[in-house]
């Protein structure tokens, strides 16, 4: 059985974690909420006091600017549901999700996502790289892709995140 390929996996799968967590040290509840522009898209109580994140489908053109806290809850809720359809039950939907209302527990959801993920990869050779699995909306793909998508995730979003801090900074010593 080889685990080359599941190896390399596993590298850039931890070093995008390690590049994401770092952006996020130290974030406050402030930068959390932040809204760069008006009318961003973000994370906040609905009318019955539930928790909810900004979503339309089909997105608006142009959408909307996101707020960290929406990037980060985003993050988190994907890694959720990712391991729920390709490893889990594939029951959970994304009005199941508690949504996280501070930094705090959104980056708890978070390390709870990736935990889960990364011991499915522990876990596994080159060859189930290759077998299909469900995702949310009902395709199947080779567990290559799950993972590679968490890590395209990470990575592009945790950049974006990065930026929007570097700009909270920027505009809190002006």
């Amino acid at each position: 059985m080889s685990h080359l390929a599941t190896n390399l996996f596993k590298d850039q799968m931890d070093e995008a974690w390690e590049n994401l967590t770092g952006l996020l040290e130290n974030l406050s509840d402030d930068e959390f909420f932040w809204e760069p522009v008006p009318n961003c898209w973000t994370v906040h109580p609905d009318e019955d006091g539930r928790w909810v994140v900004d979503y339309e489908k089909p997105a608006p053109d142009p959408p909307p600017y996101t707020t960290i806290a929406w990037r980060l809850v985003h993050l988190a809720a994907c890694k959720w549901m990712y391991h729920e359809y390709a490893f889990g039950p594939a029951k959970l939907t994304w009005d199941d999700i508690d949504i996280p209302h501070t930094a705090a527990d959104a980056l708890s959801q978070l390390t709870d996502g990736q935990k889960l993920l990364r011991e499915a990869l522990e876990g596994m050779n080159d060859d189930g790289l290759q077998e299909m699995r469900l995702t949310n909306w009902g395709d199947s793909w080779p567990t290559w892709r799950i993972f590679w998508t968490m890590i395209f995730h990470d990575l592009h979003h945790g950049a974006e995140i990065g930026c929007l801090r570097d700009l909270y900074r920027t505009r809190q010593h002006e």
